[in-house]
């Protein structure tokens, strides 16, 4: 219905709602106003837009009355707009309505977007090959320099777990003696072996109780208990590398030690990424999937049979898979613990050392528990060198 042809009513003078009578003010009912004769021509009057009025209301806001001496040439009906739903309803003027856009059959439906990896990806593929010169170069020049590295890795991976200890949950477990301890011991690892890093990890322990007695006794139990945890967490674990690279062909073994981890920690995300539908542990760390441990394994073995045969003397093929498997499980079960310690403290990475790999914590995670995996089947298989 357009604003130049309106339906007129079959009534002849005004009327609101059906249950209400003729409005005061309406012209009268008689022959001058004969529905048959009656037309109204005139260009209906514009109203603005806004909300129409009716029922009880009379004022201006409402159904307009057209009097006067304008409308005394000629007979007055008072037009009615019927909607949908056939009620007659007093002359409002319609509301103007903009039109829905059509859809555009030329544009192209959008893209599904792509899995996104999370990290800066070139960030930390630049430190991860940094990161691989300086330890590959210490590892074959001097093995003394590769067992400062570790060492050095330890002491900033205690930083990182006593200061977010003490952010999140406000326990002070003691940096000093764990981290003079902590050197220690994979110093003691290197030089007298096993016994030596047992003696260095009872030390560094003793150290801890000792050290948090010069504070006061709240919070006593909880500061040492954590001391303890993180003496045998980070370096009394680390330790096992530096008792690898002890052996005569040590840094084969530390290298296989390394490629292995690293190999199954890239099988399982790249198979994850692409194949993953499965979650692995949804409540500890939502990102793993069932997938992504089938490709850590499958990548691990393969390496495994590769390094056995060709870069460990007196090492076979079928050590190798043996080796693979046993370093996807410890390598998924370290990252698994370690997403564990985050998701109680509330964060995502221990630190922000290390442009797209977050803090040292970060890295270790996966090394740690497989470093002794590693260096006992290391001795099983062809004997501690």
């Amino acid at each position: 219905m357009n604003d130049s042809s309106w339906a007129t009513p079959p009534h002849a003078g005004y009327w609101g709602p059906s249950d209400q009578g003729p409005v005061q003010g309406a012209a009268p009912a008689g022959p001058a106003y004969d529905a048959h004769d009656a037309q109204h021509t005139r260009p209906m009057p514009i109203v603005p837009d806004g909300p129409a009025y009716g029922g009880d209301q009379d004022d201006d806001r409402g159904a307009a009355r057209l009097s006067g001496p304008l409308f005394q040439d000629e007979p007055f009906r008072n037009t009615t707009v019927r909607d949908e739903t056939t009620s007659a309803q007093p002359f409002a003027a319609p509301q103007k309505q903009d039109p829905e856009p059509m859809p555009d059959a030329s544009q192209p439906a959008p893209a599904p977007q792509k899995k996104s990896a999370g990290r800066d990806l070139g960030a930390a593929i630049g430190v991860g090959v940094g990161l691989g010169v300086v330890i590959i170069a210490s590892l074959f020049f001097v093995k003394a320099v590769f067992v400062g590295v570790i060492a050095v890795a330890v002491v900033v991976g205690l930083w990182e777990l006593t200061s977010r200890l003490q952010e999140r949950k406000g326990i002070k477990a003691p940096l000093v003696p764990l981290a003079l301890g902590g050197a220690a011991m994979v110093v003691a690892g290197y030089v007298r072996g096993a016994e030596g890093a047992w003696v260095a990890m009872a030390l560094t322990a003793l150290a801890v109780l000792v050290w948090r007695m010069t504070e006061p006794p709240e919070g006593y139990l909880k500061d040492v208990t954590a001391g303890v945890f993180a003496a045998f967490y980070v370096p009394f674990l680390a330790t096992f590398v530096a008792m690898m690279l002890a052996a005569e062909d040590g840094a084969l073994r530390v290298l296989t030690f390394l490629l292995l981890t690293v190999v199954s920690d890239t099988g399982a995300y790249a198979v994850g990424w692409r194949f993953g539908t499965h979650k692995l542990a949804p409540r500890i760390s939502p990102g793993k999937t069932r997938e992504g441990l089938v490709g850590a394994v499958s990548f691990a073995m393969a390496a495994g049979a590769l390094c056995m045969q060709f870069l460990i003397d007196d090492g076979t093929w079928w050590q190798g898979l043996l080796l693979g498997l046993a370093v996807a499980a410890s390598a998924t079960l370290g990252d698994l613990g370690e997403s564990m310690i985050k998701r109680d403290l509330g964060i995502k990475d221990m630190g922000t050392l290390l442009p797209g790999h977050g803090g040292i914590m970060d890295r270790l995670d996966s090394l740690l528990p497989t470093a002794p995996v590693v260096w006992l089947l290391m001795v099983l298989f062809v004997g501690s060198g």
